[in-house]
């Protein structure tokens, strides 16, 4: 079904199991509805005795019981969705599923658990074929790889289009939307795309890293909540994913701070609230007045660039730069490539402050426009001793066209996102550089006036005010124009890479 957008605090039930400790089943479906904005009601499937090393005992009560929960809720409550999770025997699912053709509600996510974390079958195979039975009252189900391998009647998938393709079959099959979820695959990425019926590519894709925590367990409970949440919300499938599991992600990163038992623990999914009492800033910055619980858009752009980040640091030019043993007429050619380049970004924020949404940031990126003139380019050219410069390399001339075209052709959002890297790398390469030097001391090291330069707390100032006008864009930005957004900034920060390499380049070349 089509959710009727707009529900401003949505009556979302979970059907699943229990569990003590607080981390998955039922536990962790009201708390997602909760953090989403909804209010969570729960029936119980069963009783399970688990704690974050495992589960120990199971016991399920009589479908009569089951029946009454059910029917209690619908005689009382109406709903704006339903998330369905462990259902483990045929009568419940048999019972589950007769409840959902007759109270139907705008959304139903359905979470298919039929396989343990271990790898083990949790369904006989009468009740996964009756899982299989109920599935198309779903508008959507989740199913991790082993599950979706199950529902495909194919081996688990061990590449991501191995498991698009498994997707796309199981939403044939079943008739519903499917969203693959690749965090069971090998290596740093973890990708998750949603797939229809009757469609060959996916409606939309997102992209991600692994984040380094054990502390998972609960994880396909809490993104189907979220999402069912979300989706009540806002009517908008892509969306609501996104913005759940932006959310996630931070509760991941959140996670090791809890300190909830010994083995594989919960995520944290008040991350945000936790935030938003300890951090005003946050809320300026972050949430912009709409009260999103979703993480920083842009700690995702970060996150992602960080493969960018570890081969800057590595450049032979970066390094001299910090140690102070970059050669002078390296340090000159960087200098009159960058005057070049800084012409260009000057007028790529005048672009941006033309297009900027609201007053004080057209204000901001205007000024920012003038002092990249007035404070940078200056500096530099005291540097070169007002020598004429050089015609612009490919590099700088490739770097340049980049943003005046995002700035100039491509909306306010994608034009400040691929402004940003040139501030927020800068000014983490500079500090990085200057706390180095200082180490060794600062006094006496050539390249001193530019480093502090870029390691001031006005030009970190500054980096976060544009932070936070990406990060404001992305709240209002629908799916499409965040994935422009995305691409754009790791383009920026590619660009970054290549601008700084080409000078040592070009010393190999002359040298060699």
């Amino acid at each position: 079904m089509n959710p009727t957008p707009s529900v401003p605090a949505p009556r979302v039930l979970s059907i699943a199991g229990t569990d003590p400790t607080g981390g998955a089943g039922h536990a962790a479906d009201l708390k997602s509805i909760a953090a989403m904005g909804g209010f969570g009601l729960s029936v119980v499937t069963a009783v399970v005795a688990q704690n974050t090393r495992g589960v120990v005992a199971v016991h399920t009560p009589p479908v009569s019981v089951l029946q009454a929960q059910l029917d209690a809720v619908a005689q009382d409550v109406e709903l704006d969705a339903v998330k369905v999770g462990m259902l483990g025997s045929v009568d419940v699912i048999e019972t589950v599923g007769a409840w959902l053709a007759a109270h139907r509600a705008p959304v139903v996510v359905i979470d298919p658990v039929m396989v343990a974390t271990a790898g083990g079958r949790l369904l006989a195979s009468d009740a996964e074929d009756a899982l299989r039975g109920i599935l198309h009252h779903a508008d959507l189900i989740t199913p991790n790889l082993p599950e979706l391998a199950v529902l495909a009647e194919r081996p688990v998938a061990t590449t991501w289009d191995d498991a698009l393709e498994q997707g796309r079959a199981v939403a044939e099959t079943f008739g519903t939307r499917v969203l693959v979820k690749g965090g069971h695959l090998s290596g740093e990425s973890t990708p998750d795309a949603l797939v229809v019926p009757g469609r060959a590519e996916p409606v939309a894709q997102y992209s991600g890293t692994r984040v380094a925590t054990r502390n998972t367990h609960g994880t396909g409970c809490s993104l189907s909540s979220a999402v069912a949440t979300v989706v009540a919300r806002t009517g908008d499938w892509a969306q609501g994913i996104d913005t759940a599991r932006r959310w996630l992600r931070g509760a991941l990163r959140a996670a090791d701070s809890l300190h909830v038992g010994h083995g594989n623990g919960p995520v944290h999914h008040f991350h945000h609230v936790q935030d938003l009492v300890t951090d005003p800033a946050f809320v300026a910055a972050s949430c912009g007045g709409t009260g999103d619980p979703g993480t920083r858009f842009t700690d995702e752009l970060w996150e992602a660039s960080a493969p960018i980040r570890e081969q800057i640091a590595v450049l032979p030019f970066v390094v001299g730069l910090g140690d102070g043993t970059l050669e002078r007429d390296e340090f000159e050619r960087y200098l009159d490539q960058d005057m070049q380049y800084l012409d260009a970004y000057s007028r790529a924020l005048a672009l941006l402050a033309a297009a900027a949404p609201e007053e004080s940031t057209r204000e901001f990126f205007a000024t920012a426009a003038a002092a990249v003139v007035t404070g940078e380019s200056a500096l530099h050219r005291a540097r070169l001793d007002g020598r004429a410069p050089q015609p612009p390399s490919g590099t700088t001339s490739a770097y340049a066209d980049f943003l005046l075209a995002r700035t100039g052709q491509d909306g306010f959002a994608v034009g400040a996102a691929a402004v940003l890297p040139c501030y927020w790398l800068y000014a983490h390469v500079g500090a990085e550089l200057t706390e180095r030097a200082r180490r060794t001391g600062l006094q006496g090291h050539p390249f001193a006036d530019w480093l502090e330069t870029y390691d001031d707390p006005q030009f970190h100032a500054a980096t976060e005010v544009a932070r936070a006008a990406v990060d404001r864009a992305a709240e209002q930005a629908d799916t499409a124009t965040r994935e422009a957004m995305r691409r754009a900034f790791l383009r920026a920060c590619h660009l970054e890479l290549e601008f700084f390499a080409q000078t040592s380049a070009a010393t190999a070349r002359q040298e060699g």
